[in-house]
């Protein structure tokens, strides 16, 4: 348990709505949506929408994309538009933040389009924009670890940087190599503590460990912080205030604001312009 947030991890498992006998067809009275979301959600999203059947269709894509933003943008407009055509569904959700701007620029056509006003996922794991600003002013020099980013090798430790050896070795000399490896070294020199953030899923204690093993090879202090799933249930479940969500009418884009709000709606681009 975190003594910050005072949650156990059962308690955090169980804060997800659940269709049962108690509450008979309580996500049919819901709009229907389609949810294009990172991977690094897949555990999370599995338990916090649990007996979600609004969610007509979910869509998950690689993490390795946000290396990429225009990329990012090109894959998530593509499955947009898919998504969008559909006649059964009154918005389209995203499971993602600004993403190095990968996800400025969406255009619905059809329905609406609603995604967190965050920057990247871990104001999702933090459960709102003001937790994760709040934690970087105590902690500017923290990197941050959760389930779906340590299953995916991208976390600082050695397993990465051996499959980062691995790869520049293909492309360049070893004198080149070495080079690039003391680059990324002074970048991980910038941090020193390693903070591991989960919302209650089964492999969380595992991934903790994962995240501690990383934090003692690179000699940084470790924080086991419980996230607060508030803001994606908030999102999954339809409970879409203006000041945590951004919300694109069809005929619009998505739009990155230079201040608190992260985000905004603009009129849709022309080449020329």
């Amino acid at each position: 348990m975190d003594a910050a947030h005072g949650l156990t991890h059962d308690e955090l498992r169980s804060m997800n709505p659940v269709v049962g006998p108690s509450c008979p067809g309580r996500s049919a009275t819901l709009p229907p949506i389609a949810l294009l979301a990172c991977a690094v959600f897949e555990g999370e999203i599995a338990l916090h929408a649990r007996g979600a059947t609004h969610i007509a269709e979910t869509r998950f894509f690689e993490i390795g994309l946000h290396d990429r933003p225009d990329q990012l943008r090109a894959v998530l407009q593509e499955n947009l538009d898919a998504v969008d055509a559909r006649t059964d569904i009154e918005a389209v959700v995203l499971a993602y933040g600004l993403c190095g701007r990968g996800t400025a620029g969406l255009r619905p056509l059809r329905h609406q389009l609603v995604i967190p006003r965050a920057h990247d996922c871990i104001t999702v794991f933090m459960g709102s924009k003001e937790a994760y600003a709040e934690h970087q002013r105590r902690c500017p020099t923290c990197y941050y670890y959760t389930p779906g980013w340590n299953r995916a090798r991208r976390v600082p430790g050695p397993e990465k940087l051996a499959a980062l050896r691995a790869e520049l070795a293909k492309k360049f000399a070893p004198d080149d190599v070495e080079f690039l490896l003391e680059t990324e070294r002074e970048q991980l020199a910038m941090h020193d503590t390693a903070t591991y953030l989960d919302l209650g899923t089964d492999d969380a204690p595992a991934e903790a460990a994962y995240a501690r093993k990383c934090a003692d090879w690179l000699s940084w202090k470790f924080e086991h912080q419980c996230g607060d799933p508030t803001l994606l249930r908030d999102l999954l479940w339809g409970n879409w205030d203006a000041q945590r969500f951004q919300i694109i009418a069809p005929g619009m884009q998505l739009g990155h604001a230079p201040d608190e709000t992260i985000l905004r709606a603009e009129p849709v681009k022309t080449a020329s312009a």
